[in-house]
């Protein structure tokens, strides 16, 4: 009965097949540095996690967004360590992509035919950046605004196209309810989904040209 029904879901998915196919695959010879991926992986999911039980109690307005912090923090059971695996998860995420990356350089992975591997992977990075960017407004205490309006400041600074995207960052000239409202969307809607969306992307990239090992010593 189990045999029969593993072949009708395959038959039906490919999943168990892929799946097969994925773990008899031939795994060169690798170094302590191959780990960053999977690390990277990790704590994109602890980041997705965590911030999906402190959406259930954050709300995005100026006049209740700092209280419904501190509410997490004090009040919501685990929600202190909720909240700082979150923030430092964020902070492991930057490092670790990062360092992925230079790994991936050092060894020469992103060479042919993995170039477009090497591409997923940096707008990955620059999307790590832009989730971070804009869940350091969600606080809404006095040091995420005046971090927020510092840098919204360097954005406008941008040839041709600052002022613009500014405004359309904030929703007007100035932050406020409008603007803590965009980034919250954007940090727990648009980015994420792009990032989940990219990292499908990568991780078959990765399955079809397989694991880059360590080069050897004359190459």
């Amino acid at each position: 009965m189990g045999s029969r029904l593993g072949s009708w879901v395959d038959e039906r998915l490919g999943w168990p097949s892929a799946i097969r196919r994925t773990l008899r695959q031939t795994v060169p010879r690798l170094s302590w540095g191959h780990v960053l991926g999977s690390a990277t992986l990790a704590s994109l999911i602890i980041l997705i996690l965590t911030g999906i039980l402190l959406s259930f109690s954050y709300v995005p307005s100026p006049d209740q967004a700092h209280a419904t912090v501190e509410y997490i923090t004090a009040e919501v059971p685990f929600g202190a360590f909720i909240r700082n695996l979150h923030h430092f998860g964020a902070s492991a995420l930057v490092v670790l992509s990062i360092a992925h990356l230079v790994r991936v350089v050092v060894h020469g992975a992103h060479k042919y035919p993995r170039e477009f591997t090497w591409f997923t992977g940096v707008v990955l990075l620059l999307l790590v950046f832009a989730a971070g960017f804009t869940g350091s407004l969600l606080p809404w205490d006095q040091n995420a605004f005046w971090a927020t309006a510092v840098r919204m400041q360097v954005i406008r600074v941008i040839p041709g196209i600052g002022d613009r995207l500014a405004g359309l960052l904030m929703g007007g000239n100035e932050l406020s309810a409008v603007s803590l409202v965009r980034f919250f969307i954007a940090h727990v809607g648009v980015i994420p989904a792009l990032i989940v969306t990219v990292v499908v992307v990568h991780l078959r990239l990765v399955h079809n040209h397989g694991i880059s090992g360590v080069p050897d010593r004359g190459e």
